[in-house]
This record gives structure tokens, C-alpha cells and sequence, in this order.
């Protein structure tokens, strides 16, 4: 499902109509699906009253639409009107015929009928202002939407359903008016739109529902665009699981994590790559540190490395893994490394040596720290990569500080994989994931409950667990991302959002996986 701009959707809206739709039957189909939608919310109210904000145009028409169809449905509805309407306005007469109660907000100086309503529905459909808004909100407007969000703060029984966008949200970055009200719901029409997944705009939309309004598929073939990732499209790429299978069938993983202070992060990159069903994972980490972790983590074998002093790596060390690179199918580098100067020489040695390693690399955390460091280093980096950066890696990557980063997150990660010709996990609320061909997907997840340490170790685990199963890098990076975000959802689900830690998502990646696998997983959008 692409993810579009504000042109992109009217454009696709123009195509559709040379494509036989009509614009009154996709206003129709819009209002109707919004309907159903605000329908399913109120169930179990008997006769409910919703109270629908009417703004101008396009946006205020659905709302007319949805109206009607409440009204026949059983609820009582009232029909805001913000802005002026033309009497004869076709949906505003068929959804008075219905019985929808207009008051025109000219005739309520006062404001007093519109807190009436806002006192007393159990719904506020927000249908002022679509994708089409550019202006700050001032006088009826701004007042009519701080009123509502007043209500909406004061009763926590009152849904604020926002159609297409919450009003005010900028379609194409995510910027907010000041006036702009956090909705529990938003239904997008036809596409989801860019803004809904960058903040602060973001953090408005709740529950996002993206529903059909009779666009074709050919309407959107040619538009280049973000990718909203589906269960559907991770489903189609797991690796299969044969009944004839052994470990081998499933890969060979080698690790390279850990340190004397960051013991933790091996552990949850190995348990995250064996929990997505990697075949073979090996630690290789200094022996003093492996006496430490061999009791909590059983389930890997060991590469034990040269020291000099204590936790410390040898010179050595780059000999005993190149040697050793030869029989696993991926390398994971980077969780809880550390700094420390043999370390950094280590990693550099590795991926920076000039010789090809022949096989796909996961670079997290220390290791990206490390490339960081290290001038044009993407010149001297000889192996299909996934990089795995969370702003403040991403910042140190590109030389720039995180706020940067977080202004245009979807561009730095789409021009650092191109630059640096790897697939790159651009980490944090609705992860972005690049390829370097351009494709960008968007992750549909955002749950604090992942906002602690380590559950970036265990998703560099997971990405590494599906590379090593034959699932191509960008692939890899993608449905890692999915599965990992799935597993915080059943995991915010059993503890909420505060309170969960890494390791809780460990168990929860199997049942993720079978989840997705037997279809019994759909997309709350």
C-alpha cells in the first residue's frame, strides 16, 4: 500500500475519474466507508449521538455522507456547520431528508448549541478541513476545535473520529496547527497519507483506519511512492520451514557483540536471531565474558577470542573470525561492542580490511558507531550490509545532529542507503526501512512499550535470523521490522506500554510468526 502526498491523492482521484469513476460515487463511497467505521466504534450504544463538524468542500461533503448514513442506521446525528453551505447543496438536503439536524454555526454567536452536543454524543466526526489545508486555523474555526478539544479532555467517554486527517495536520510532513484535536480514530480515504506517520502529527491520529473509496489500482500504478508494510507482503517472504528440515537448513549465524559493560545486548541479538528460527547461532566474544553469559544463554555455541586484557580483544582476533567466517552465511556486528580502541580496530579490520567477506553483514549500534568514525568508509565497505541506526547512530553517520535527522527522517534514510549502497533501518516510531535501488517502506507500528534498552539489540537479532534463512537483505530488513513490531503489539497487549522489557519480546517472536504465517494476523488499518 503506497503512502501518498497530498498531490499524489488528487491526482490519483483526477486519474480514477478518466478511468470511469465519478467524483460524486467516490464522495459517496468516502462518507459511506466513514460511516461504517464510526458504526463499529458506537456498537453496543443504543441510539447513540454523534455530533458531525461540517467544514467546506470535499472533506465537509463526506462528513454529510457519513451523517446520512448514521441517521439511517439508528444514531441521532447533528450536522455542524462551520463554514457556509449552499442551500441547495445536494448532501446537506439528502442528509436533512434523512433527518440529520443542521445547525449552521452562524445562528450559534454563542457557541452554545455546539457545547450542548459536545456534552452530550457519544462521537465527534472532525470533517472541517482535508488534505487540502494550508492555512493556520483562526476565528469560528480555531474556536469550534478548541471547544472540541475542551470536551474531548474533560469526558473520556467522547470518541473524536477524524476523517481523512485530524484538521489542521499537514498531509505531506506531519506539521499541526495549534488548534489541531488528538482523535481517538482517523480514516483515511483511499491511501494513507505521509503526515500520519511523521511527528508531531503522528502522535494526532490514534487508531488509523485506511478504507477503499473506489479508487482502481491502475489510478496508482505509476506513482512512486512509500510503501505502508502489510502482513500480507511480510507472509509472502518468511522463509519456509520444510518437514524434512535440520539445522543447517535454517543458516549459520555468527555474532560479534558484547563487552565487559554490555553483556546483555549479546544475549538479546542471539536470542532475537534463534527466536525468528535461525538454524546455527554462534557468540564470538572473549572467554572471560563467555564464562559469564554460558549459563543464561544456552542455546548459542561459542567462538571464544584471543584476549589481552581482561574482556578485552587481541590483535588476533581479526585472524580467528576471518578464519572462521567460512562456515557461517551472515555476520551480525555491533550490539554492546563497545568503544574501547582494540574494539574499534577489530571492527575496521572486519568491514573496512579490503577483502570481501562473502556474505551479508547486520552492522548495529558499536559497529555503526565505529564506520562513523572512519572517513568515506563506505568506499572500503565490501559485503551486502543492513544498517541498523537509531537517530543519534544516523546523526553520527552523517555528520549531522539528530534534530536534523528527525525533520526529514524519510529522505536521510532514502539518500544514506543510496550513498552508502546498503539497505538501511532508519529505528523509532514507524521504523523506515531503505533499500539502495530507493524503495522506502514504512513500518505501521508506533508502541512505546519498545522505547527501552535492548529491544534494538533483539531486532538486529531478528533481521540477522531472517538473512541467514535465504530472505534477501532489504526483504530481511523489512519483515524483521514487521515481526519485531508485531511482537511489541502482543506484548503491549499483556503488560501495556510502560514496564515491558527486551528480553519479555523474545518469547512473543514465535507466536508473531505463527501469527503471520497462518493468516490469523490483520493490519489494524
Amino acid at each position: 500500500m503506497k503512502v501518498l502526498t497530498a498531490q499524489q491523492m488528487h491526482a490519483a482521484e483526477q486519474t480514477a475519474t478518466h478511468l470511469g469513476a465519478s467524483l460524486d460515487q467516490l464522495m459517496e463511497n468516502a462518507g459511506l466507508a466513514v460511516a461504517r467505521v464510526a458504526w463499529d466504534s458506537l456498537r453496543g450504544r443504543w441510539h447513540p449521538l454523534v455530533l458531525v463538524l461540517v467544514g467546506p468542500g470535499n472533506n465537509g461533503a463526506d462528513g454529510l455522507v457519513a451523517a446520512r448514513h448514521l441517521q439511517a442506521w439508528g444514531a441521532t446525528v447533528a450536522a455542524y456547520l462551520c463554514t457556509p453551505r449552499l442551500s441547495e447543496d445536494p448532501r446537506l438536503l439528502a442528509a436533512q431528508k434523512q433527518g440529520v439536524q443542521a445547525v449552521d454555526a452562524r445562528s450559534d454567536e454563542s457557541g452554545e448549541q455546539l457545547s450542548e452536543h459536545l456534552s452530550t454524543s457519544a462521537m465527534v466526526i472532525d470533517a472541517i478541513l482535508g488534505i487540502g489545508r494550508s492555512r493556520p486555523m483562526t476565528g469560528p474555526l480555531n474556536e469550534i476545535l478548541q471547544r472540541t478539544a475542551a470536551a474531548r479532555k474533560a469526558r473520556g467517554d467522547l470518541h473524536v473520529l477524524a476523517l481523512d486527517v485530524p484538521s489542521g495536520l499537514r498531509a505531506d510532513t506531519g506539521e499541526v496547527d495549534p488548534a489541531t484535536i488528538y482523535a481517538d480514530t482517523t480514516v483515511t480515504l483511499g491511501a494513507p497519507k505521509r503526515g500520519l506517520f511523521l511527528f508531531p502529527g503522528a502522535g494526532y491520529v490514534g487508531r488509523l483506519r485506511v478504507v477503499d473509496i473506489g479508487i482502481p489500482s491502475q489510478a496508482l500504478a505509476d506513482t512512486v511512492a512509500p510503501e505502508l508494510m502489510a502482513a500480507g507482503w511480510v507472509r509472502s517472504v518468511l522463509p519456509e520451514r520444510p518437514q524434512g528440515a535440520h539445522k543447517g537448513t535454517f543458516g549459520k549465524l555468527l555474532v560479534l557483540a558484547g563487552s565487559q559493560s554490555y553483556l546483555g545486548a549479546a544475549y538479546l541479538a542471539c536470542m532475537g536471531a534463534a527466536r525468528v528460527g535461525a538454524g546455527y547461532v554462534t557468540l564470538a566474544i572473549p572467554f572471560r565474558l563467555q564464562a559469564i553469559l554460558a549459563a543464561k544463554l544456552t542455546e548459542v555455541t561459542y567462538l571464544t577470542l584471543p584476549e589481552t586484557t581482561p574482556g578485552a580483544v587481541s590483535p588476533d582476533t581479526t585472524r580467528v573470525i576471518r578464519q572462521a567466517l567460512s562456515d557461517y552465511n551472515a555476520l551480525l556486528i555491533g550490539p554492546g561492542l563497545g568503544q574501547a580502541p582494540s574494539t574499534v580496530a577489530l571492527v575496521r579490520s572486519i568491514l573496512l580490511g579490503g577483502t570481501a567477506l562473502g556474505m551479508p553483514v547486520v552492522a548495529d549500534a558499536d559497529a555503526l558507531n565505529t564506520l562513523a568514525q572512519t572517513p568515506e568508509w563506505w568506499e572500503r565497505f565490501k559485503a551486502p550490509a543492513i544498517l541498523t541506526p537509531h537517530p543519534g547512530e544516523m546523526a553520527r553517520l552523517l555528520d549531522q545532529s539528530i534534530a536534523e535527522v528527525e525533520e526529514s527522517r524519510w529522505q536521510k534514510a532514502t539518500d544514506g542507503a543510496q550513498r552508502w549502497e546498503t539497505s538501511l533501518v532508519l529505528k523509532g516510531a514507524y521504523t523506515v526501512v531503505a533499500s539502495p535501488q530507493g524503495r522506502l517502506r514504512v513500518s505501521p507500528f508506533a508502541n512505546p512499550a519498545l522505547a527501552t534498552a535492548g529491544t534494538g539489540d533483539v531486532l538486529s537479532g531478528v533481521i540477522a535470523g531472517l538473512l541467514v534463512q535465504g530472505v534477501s537483505p532489504a526483504d530481511a530488513a523489512s519483515a524483521g521490522v514487521y515481526l519485531h513490531a508485531l511482537a511489541g503489539e502482543l506484548l503491549r497487549d499483556q503488560v501495556g506500554e510502560a514496564g515491558a522489557v527486551a528480553s519479555d519480546l523474545l518469547p512473543l517472536l514465535p507466536k508473531a510468526l505463527r501469527l503471520l504465517k497462518e493468516n490469523q494476523w490483520r493490519d489494524a488499518w
